[in-house]
């Protein structure tokens, strides 16, 4: 009796034991200290740098720096033709991803597959593509100079550049929560009577508007950013055509260091500010998700 009682509790850890989980990775305290460990050399260290580096101007000086109006005219530029840009690729990747998600078609895996072209093409062959093309004695560029109509070296390239880099984040965003949604309720509202316009704006629309604005939010981020499809193309004419990003370059090479890293904490607020948009969005979509199912 007493063997089997002492041998009972034994089972029992063994069974508890058996039926524990196993961890694959390290427990939570290693692997949070190495992610931070990752996080800080990687991340919060440079960008501290930056920080305290812009610590050395006084206020005035960095207001100087900042507010100057070549300064200021590239910060209109950027964020003016990133916004043009992102809001163009709403409506084109929107677009997009509805035929790739809707419709067969011929070659349409290669269509497809070329969406992300512009995620693994270098930026410089891009910058250099586009001026070739949309130059004055480029495929497109001539016949479109001949009616009066000049892109290359303009704002206009600059906007065309971030179209091209851009497209890729909002018809990724979209796709997968266009095919996920449910088809069954757009037949019930075409049973109804429902006009297709109506059916767009009151059961696909809402349910694909969280997708949406997280593309153009991350298509607009990365555009405030670029600059190797950028130089290019814009002709970078001071007050004209010239970005944020070859400012900070410009004092680089004059060896303002001061006066690029303030420039650069400028931009980095607004990357920073637009990051927390695109979590908020993505906490809203997913939010959105779960109540549906």
């Amino acid at each position: 009796m007493n063997i089997t009682a002492t041998a009972l509790p034994v089972a029992g850890q063994s069974n508890q034991h058996r039926l524990k989980p196993k961890r694959v990775l390290p427990g939570f305290g290693l692997t949070l200290g190495l992610s931070m460990l990752y996080l800080s050399l990687i991340v919060l260290i440079p960008l501290s740098a930056l920080f305290f580096k812009t610590f050395t101007l006084s206020f005035q000086e960095f207001w100087t720096a900042v507010s100057a109006p070549r300064v200021v005219a590239s910060y209109r530029l950027t964020f003016g033709a990133a916004f043009l840009a992102a809001s163009f690729n709403l409506v084109c990747g929107l677009i997009l991803a509805w035929v790739l998600v809707r419709y067969e078609f011929p070659g349409k895996k290669i269509v497809d597959a070329m969406i992300d072209l512009p995620f693994a093409l270098p930026t410089a062959v891009a910058g250099i593509s586009l001026t070739a093309l949309l130059a004055g004695n480029g495929w497109i560029g001539q016949y479109l100079e001949s009616w009066g109509i000049q892109v290359a070296f303009t704002p206009a390239g600059v906007v065309v550049a971030l179209v091209f880099i851009g497209i890729p984040f909002v018809v990724r965003t979209v796709q997968p929560v266009l095919e996920d949604a449910e088809k069954e309720l757009e037949e019930a509202a075409t049973c109804l009577g429902a006009t297709p316009w109506q059916t767009f704006s009151k059961i696909i629309l809402p349910t694909i508007t969280p997708a949406l604005l997280t593309g153009f939010a991350m298509a607009f981020a990365r555009a405030i950013g670029e600059y190797g499809s950028v130089i290019f193309i814009a002709g970078n004419m001071p007050m004209v055509s010239e970005i944020t990003s070859l400012i900070i370059i410009g004092k680089l090479e004059q060896y303002d260091f001061a006066g690029a890293t303030a420039v650069a904490v400028v931009m980095l607020i607004g990357s920073f500010i637009l990051l927390m948009i695109i979590n908020a969005l993505q906490a809203w979509q997913r939010q959105r998700v779960g109540m549906k199912s």
